[in-house]
């Protein structure tokens, strides 16, 4: 298993990001939470890029924001690794501690969906998806109700990763 991560960003730096991720409309063509997959929470985005490049773009994006990056999970490898074959896919770990531990301080269940788990596969067609879990859905799941701007935050903040390789 292959893990990185990045120093701690300064606190102000995470923060202006958030305010100005707040203020903006990132979603572009990413499917809305409001448009996810009914019940299953999943919020799907089809990426413009090759599989490598937007692995290699959205990384580059969550270090940019100053957004610790935990862990670069390939999958593809591990099966492989374990006389498996599965389609590409790669999953990115990263967060922001002062915004995901407040949801694991409301119900320490919540830690089994934080720090957020953005997952990249491509499909047999050759396209490239984005997927992640709705954290309004996660919110319901872990029955947080205190908390809703933190929500809204994230969810603005993964909206802004993934259209930053979504098609057009």
């Amino acid at each position: 298993m292959q893990h990185r991560v990045f120093q701690k960003p300064a606190v102000h730096t995470v923060y202006a990001f958030v305010v100005a991720a707040m203020l903006s409309s990132p979603f572009g063509s990413v499917t809305r939470a409001d448009q996810a997959v009914a019940g299953d929470g999943i919020v799907r985005s089809k990426s413009a890029y090759a599989f490598g490049d937007t692995v290699e773009r959205l990384t580059k994006d969550v270090a940019s924001k100053g957004i610790m990056l935990f862990s670069v999970i390939d999958q593809t490898k591990l099966a492989r690794d374990a006389g498996l074959s599965i389609i590409p896919s790669t999953l990115l770990v990263f967060g922001n501690p002062a915004l995901g531990t407040q949801f694991i301080a409301a119900r320490p269940e919540a830690g089994l969906d934080w720090p957020v788990r953005l997952l990249v596969q491509q499909d047999t067609d050759g396209h490239v998806w984005v997927s992640y879990t709705d954290f309004a859905w996660i919110a319901r799941r872990h029955k947080v109700r205190d908390g809703e701007m933190a929500f809204t935050t994230a969810s603005s903040v993964i909206a802004s990763i993934t259209s930053s390789v979504a098609a057009k």
